[in-house]
């Protein structure tokens, strides 16, 4: 019942963009909320970086513009929540949305956020969300008609490989049972490390590894553990294969009625959002490092990322075929 209050409330909040529909001026110098979905609980690394832009928002605009942010996946999964987002009347608003997902919807230039070992390490990462490039990638779903637009960038930290064995080379990996998500770059990993690739959904995944149904599967460090995945697959190789890249999105409908200062309230909040999440990820890896080890789990370094890369070498020159000077430009930014 509390839930369903809460979802009431929230799209309550939404009555003055409802109410001025049709309006000329679209949104300007009016008071309004906007509705921002959140799949993960608060205290996450995304949630404390939604927490961050709300409250920027509504301290640049005096209180004009507020952010009715509800976390924890009230509103639904980022899947339904990202189809409403996009449909005419939306009552949700904003979304911190993963770049697979943006990815998903035909987005060419998002995809090579999503390529394995595009970054080199997290400052090369926080060097591109501030560049032209990031810029562009960002503005793809609403020149491409989707019905978003990207605002801008978060991380959760780079995914590692975890097992109910130890796993320290892309050789162990030779016929396991490897959980992977439905997407195509997922996939390409697996068959590259010629593992065995079982489906399997996110909440299922504690006890298909407690089963047997799979022997490994990836996650941020973060995750791991708040997810307890270290109680039955302690075994974690640092590999880094891809990072956790993340989107605030806003619907097109609802930017195409914001004025030009609400538009740069919300642009200048998202890049002050961007540098509370840089800090708040590392912090929030570290600690989990320390506590992980505190309680057993199993770390394998990589020195030589080499093998590795090669053993994605397809799938990184397939994926990188939707924007081969773009992904350049990406790779460049390391140097």
């Amino acid at each position: 019942m509390k839930k369903i209050l809460t979802v009431c409330a929230a799209l309550t909040c939404v009555l003055g963009i409802i109410s001025c529909k049709g309006k000329k001026d679209g949104l300007a110098g009016q008071e309004i909320t906007l509705v921002m979905a959140e799949v993960n609980p608060e205290g996450t690394i995304s949630a404390q970086m939604d927490q961050a832009f709300k409250e920027k928002v509504e301290e640049l605009s005096g209180g004009k513009i507020k952010i009715d942010l509800q976390t924890g996946g009230i509103l639904g999964d980022e899947e339904s929540v990202m189809d409403l987002l996009r449909k005419p009347g939306n009552t949700i608003h904003l979304q911190r949305i993963s770049a697979f997902n943006v990815a998903a919807l035909g987005c060419e230039k998002s995809s090579l956020l999503v390529i394995p070992f595009t970054f080199a390490n997290k400052d090369h990462f926080w060097k591109f969300a501030t560049s032209e490039a990031a810029q562009s990638i960002l503005n793809e779903p609403y020149e491409d008609g989707v019905g978003l637009k990207g605002l801008f960038y978060g991380e959760e930290g780079f995914r590692n490989f975890f097992a109910t064995k130890k796993l320290s080379s892309p050789q162990d990996f030779n016929g396991i049972k490897l959980r992977i998500t439905s997407d195509p770059i997922m996939k390409g990993i697996a068959s590259g490390l010629k593992a065995n690739a079982v489906s399997v959904g996110f909440a299922d995944l504690y006890s298909a590894l407690q089963t047997g149904i799979a022997d490994a599967a990836d996650q941020p460090l973060a995750n791991y553990l708040a997810n307890h995945f270290h109680n039955i697959a302690p075994y974690m190789v640092l590999d880094g294969h891809t990072l956790g890249v993340t989107e605030v999105v806003i619907a097109s409908e609802t930017w195409d009625k914001l004025s030009k200062e609400q538009r740069q309230i919300l642009t200048e909040a998202g890049r002050y959002a961007g540098e509370v999440c840089r800090k708040v990820s590392q912090e929030a890896e570290d600690a989990a490092k320390a506590q992980l080890l505190a309680e057993g789990a199993v770390f394998t370094e990589v020195s030589d990322l080499t093998p590795w890369q090669t053993a994605s070498a397809d799938i990184i020159a397939e994926s990188a075929k939707a924007a081969p000077e773009l992904y350049q430009e990406i790779l460049d930014l390391a140097k």
